[in-house]
């Protein structure tokens, strides 16, 4: 089974992981996906048959009109109404190129292009019941359970300390048996 058949089959026999798309589908935000973490996680502890403490619940859009903490902040308000207790993280890619000193991203894709990560650069989001799978570089190093640079993170980069500090920090390779992490 192809990778992105495997990751939405996955998905779709989650339902609490399908909750978590209906909720953000229904702010109708524009060009909005769960991402990151949320999502890489859950591909490796079902890689792994376990389950991690879900540290947030990363939900991406792109507003350019609105850029504003106070709104995301009111958007994780939102999302707690529609599912209390969970630990909602909402970022408006129209704002994060400024976290790494970049140019504007002009789309959620630039902004997840823009992730530390391979395994990370993946997002997922409903539509009308359909499952839509966004992998600018692919989904074989999250399945392979790979961790590597994005080309802006690479070992020429400025920024590939800040890739060294999080792989180092976040210690996935102790979690998940068998993770290849490129230091």
């Amino acid at each position: 089974m192809r990778y992105e058949q495997r990751l939405k089959k996955i998905i779709a026999n989650d339902d609490m992981f399908v909750s978590v798309l209906k909720a953000v589908e229904s702010l109708h935000l524009p060009d909005a996906w769960v991402c990151a973490g949320y999502l890489r996680n859950k591909i490796w502890d079902v890689q792994d048959n376990i389950s991690t403490t879900v540290n947030d619940i990363d939900v991406i859009y792109f507003d350019e009109v609105t850029i504003s903490t106070d709104i995301e902040r009111k958007l994780e308000l939102l999302l707690q109404e529609i599912m209390p207790g969970q630990p909602w993280s909402v970022k408006n890619q129209a704002r994060m190129h400024e976290k790494n000193g970049s140019n504007p991203y002009h789309s959620s894709f630039e902004g997840v292009s823009n992730f530390p990560e391979t395994p990370t650069a993946v997002a997922i989001r409903i539509r009308n019941n359909e499952l839509a799978v966004m992998a600018p570089y692919g989904l074989s190093d999250l399945f392979c359970k790979y961790v590597r640079p994005t080309p802006n993170f690479d070992k020429t980069s400025d920024l590939y300390s800040v890739y060294l500090e999080r792989v180092n920090q976040k210690k996935w390779d102790e979690r998940w048996s068998h993770l290849i992490v490129e230091r």
